[in-house]
């Protein structure tokens, strides 16, 4: 094996780190390849990669002598523990300048730390979120670079040519540097956990046309695609559109009716959902999507509840529903709203953090990214791109004029939908926290002024005053009113 004449090298060869293997090697590029299992290896070298510009490498070392200096490897493993121990097994068979890249699905405070480490070998660390599945990987994936600040320009052009393309002559990447240790970590967390929200909202959507307004799935195939077709177009609406049009190719019927209704979870919404509560921002929606899904999870029981548990007579859906395309409508606009206040979350979440981190974001960069390759990849990213262009300061997407206008045209709608929702008792968690996040962010009084009142009374935790400055403390069991005896 001829040893450094290697551009890039990629460590771990499960279908994500081949497809993103084989992408950086359809750019002009020569990889290195390296699996712990050396079959797999051989296996990816001999089949996938016949032919093409891949040096199969059977060890480590033999791995790290095949490339080019500065050495740029990219790991694609489980995250976690295996992480650690492919650094530590690096450490001694790297030089100064050469970078290490994680774009595993890992937890920001590891990147953080490992950032840390990895630059006191000195050597530079790139924690790199990649978004888009199998076929982004390969086709062009949103890649959310962060790091070791070093390590951007030698894997900037590597990276862009990677990354998927968007704007009116395909040529914008969806990669930028997103900021310094975990920021390109968290971005992503970020991503995923819109996206939970993303996709339990559209579930809500269907419920709602399924139940209420008794589309089939041909009707609900046709809503979807004119959806499509406007302000809500999405990756995520797109293949909820194709999924209604899959028959069993085994039986009759269409398999979306015959997939058991228990959602899964990798954990990534949960960790900005619990992120969430120690920044103390509403980030509702993707802590409700979560629940969602662990409600889901719950179906024996759920089962056994259908049978005890009584709720509205759903005979009452048609007279409740009305006119079906004005349902249909009111239903797009709920999704609509709720999309956006899930996005507003989503990025004050990330002002949060950057502020508790001193990372300097570009929001508008953040939005960039997620235009395309990745899964919450939808239309009115550039809107949300254009308003912190124009307001780089934007404390929340509902003061941008356009989605201010959307919120406030879609109310009526929103409101008749989740209505109908309860008066049928069809759950619709998602459409209820966005809209009651909207609601509350829009009141000038919130009742807390009784919940720090209760706070004061039992702990005496102080509170302040609206017509005085200062903090104050009452001794509400000598002044209140006694009760009767």
């Amino acid at each position: 094996m001829s040893e450094a004449t290697c551009d890039f090298g990629m460590i771990g060869l499960a279908v994500m780190g081949e497809n993103l293997a084989l992408n950086v090697e359809s750019r002009g590029y020569t990889v290195a390849v390296y699996n712990r299992t050396q079959s797999v290896m051989e296996e990816f070298v001999a089949g996938r990669a016949a032919g093409k510009k891949f040096v199969g490498c059977p060890t480590i070392e033999d791995f790290v002598k095949a490339l080019k200096r500065p050495r740029k490897l990219m790991m694609l493993v489980k995250a976690g523990p295996a992480v650690d121990a492919i650094i530590k097994q690096l450490q001694p068979l790297l030089e100064p300048g050469d970078i290490i890249i994680d774009g595993g699905n890992t937890y920001y405070h590891d990147t953080e730390r490992r950032t840390k480490e990895v630059e006191e070998m000195g050597l530079l660390f790139c924690g790199c979120g990649v978004s888009g599945g199998e076929e982004g990987a390969l086709k062009g994936p949103s890649l959310m670079p962060g790091g070791s600040i070093g390590s951007w320009e030698p894997l900037k052009p590597i990276f862009q040519s990677i990354a998927a393309k968007v704007g009116p002559n395909n040529d914008i990447p969806c990669c930028e540097w997103v900021g310094p240790r975990g920021a390109g970590h968290y971005v992503k967390m970020v991503h995923n956990g819109i996206e939970y929200g993303d996709m339990q909202l559209i579930c809500e959507a269907y419920l709602l046309l399924k139940q209420a307004a008794g589309l089939s799935n041909d009707e609900m195939y046709d809503v979807f695609d004119k959806w499509n077709d406007s302000e809500l177009q999405s990756y995520l609406i797109e293949i909820s559109r194709d999924i209604f049009s899959v028959k069993d190719p085994e039986g009759s019927g269409y398999i979306v009716d015959k997939v058991l209704d228990v959602a899964g979870a990798k954990g990534t919404g949960k960790w900005m959902s619990q992120l969430a509560l120690d920044l103390g921002v509403p980030s509702t929606l993707v802590t409700t999507a979560v629940f969602a899904r662990g409600i889901s999870a719950l179906k024996e029981q759920r089962v056994r509840a259908s049978k005890i548990l009584t709720g509205p007579d759903m005979s009452k859906a048609t007279q409740l529903v009305g006119g079906k395309e004005e349902f249909i409508e009111a239903v797009r606009q709920a999704l609509y709203a709720s999309k956006i206040c899930s996005y507003a979350q989503g990025f004050v979440q990330l002002q949060a953090a950057a502020k508790e981190h001193q990372w300097d974001l570009n929001y508008g960069n953040c939005a960039l990214l997620w235009r395309g390759g990745c899964i919450i990849r939808a239309q009115f990213l550039d809107i949300i791109k254009e308003a912190f262009e124009k307001s780089p300061n934007l404390e929340n997407l509902l003061f941008a004029d356009y989605f201010r206008d959307a919120v406030v045209k879609a109310q009526a709608g929103w409101r008749k939908v989740i209505c109908v929702a309860t008066e049928l008792g069809l759950p619709v968690p998602a459409f209820s926290a966005a809209l009651s996040y909207y609601d509350s962010y829009r009141m000038e009084t919130l009742p807390a002024n009784l919940l720090q009142s209760q706070r004061d009374y039992f702990g005496a935790h102080t509170y302040q005053r609206t017509d005085k400055e200062g903090t104050f403390h009452t001794e509400w069991l000598d002044l209140r009113r006694q009760p009767k005896a």
